[in-house]
């Protein structure tokens, strides 16, 4: 199924109805992405550091066509490993760097592997902090081979400041109790189950991932932080009374290094609801180790606080769980003992799906 054309990810009306003054959301146009793709994953260690590549991977299965890794990668995205040369010769039309290090930076041995994408005619495809033409070389290897470079992380300008007036329509946020903890594959899923009920809902991409998913968004982080608020704000514009927004969310609200986004996204959202999304396996906070994963109650209890600003009456849907990496058995014996400590529904969004927590929803939202 190709969402892009039949509308799993979207709606009639993919931006909403825009709200008074507003801006269009950046990258609109994304679609413009050529398929077939290849995912980069450098030699990256970690699939924290992937996150990109597995995304893309995993919700645009009919273009992902492969995956090309660097010696020593340990992360597998579950497609065939192809060199530039074969992926070319597959048929593949562009590069997404689907891997970057803290900071959204791309380390200088990976820098020849684009080049040489680029040369061979392959658009090269990034939401990095930088962009691509600052890379030595890559701009005059993708003119030598008349290929694009599309940097996806790009905010439009003259973003408003948050204004926190009531927006019609109704919103669903993912916050997490760290950063690469599933709040992107859970809004996704509620999303399509949203949708597969009947109700009019959008997904809202502020990350890099999401938006070469849903093919539109705002890349938040990317925001100067003036205008985080107003940049949700855009994001998530007036609707319909009952259309639902489910909003990506950013970073965490206990993170030592990116907790500033999260509180932008969370009071610029205005949130009806929201979903917690945790790694029960985790202790420390990925890359910071002296800072322990606080508890999904922690993240409850702060995420009212703080979401009251905006929307007195926020409330928490559910927990979602990410237990790829535990037994069918220990991951049922996780999402009882979750639900059970928080009173919610909880899931695993991709293994058990989010039925529960839609169910919560609609009933304490009714159409």
């Amino acid at each position: 199924m190709d969402w892009r054309r039949d509308g799993e990810l979207g709606n009639a009306h993919p931006q909403g109805r825009p709200a008074q003054g507003a801006r269009p959301v950046v990258n609109a146009g994304l679609t413009r992405i050529p398929a077939p793709f290849v995912v980069f994953l450098g030699d990256i260690q970690d699939e924290v550091f992937g996150k990109t590549g597995l995304g893309v991977a995993q919700w645009r299965p009919q273009d992902c066509i492969g995956q090309v890794r660097l010696p020593h990668c340990l992360v597998d995205a579950g497609v065939p490993d192809m060199s530039i040369e074969s992926a070319k010769a597959c048929g593949a039309r562009a590069l997404i760097v689907g891997s970057a290090a803290v900071g959204g930076r791309i380390p200088e041995g990976w820098t020849a592997s684009l080049c040489a994408a680029a040369r061979a005619g392959l658009d090269v495809v990034a939401g990095l902090h930088i962009r691509l033409a600052e890379l030595p070389g890559l701009a005059e290897a993708a003119r030598a081979g008349g290929a694009r470079l599309v940097d996806v992380r790009v905010p439009p300008a003259s973003l408003p400041v948050g204004s926190g007036r009531k927006r019609t329509g109704k919103r669903l946020l993912t916050v997490g109790t760290d950063c690469a903890c599933g709040k992107k594959y859970t809004a996704l899923a509620l999303h399509q189950e949203l949708r597969r009920r009947g109700r009019d809902s959008t997904f809202r991409a502020t990350g890099q991932t999401g938006i070469m998913i849903a093919g539109a968004g705002m890349p938040i982080d990317a925001v100067v932080a003036d205008f985080v608020t107003g940049a949700a704000e855009v994001l998530s514009p007036e609707n319909e009374p009952d259309h639902w927004d489910v909003i990506e969310g950013q970073g965490a609200l206990l993170h030592p290094g990116y907790l500033q986004v999260t509180v932008g996204l969370l009071v610029g959202s205005q949130p009806d609801a929201f979903v917690v999304c945790h790694d029960p396996l985790r202790s420390s906070i990925s890359g910071w180790p002296d800072f322990p994963v606080p508890s999904a109650a922690t993240i409850i209890e702060r995420t009212v606080t703080l979401g009251r600003l905006t929307n007195p009456a926020i409330r928490c849907v559910g927990i979602a769980l990410n237990t790829s990496k535990v037994t069918r058995a220990e991951r049922e014996r996780l999402l009882k003992r979750y639900a059970a400590e928080s009173g919610l529904p909880c899931v695993d969004p991709i293994a058990t799906g989010t039925e529960a927590i839609v169910d919560k929803l609609l009933r304490d939202f009714p159409a």
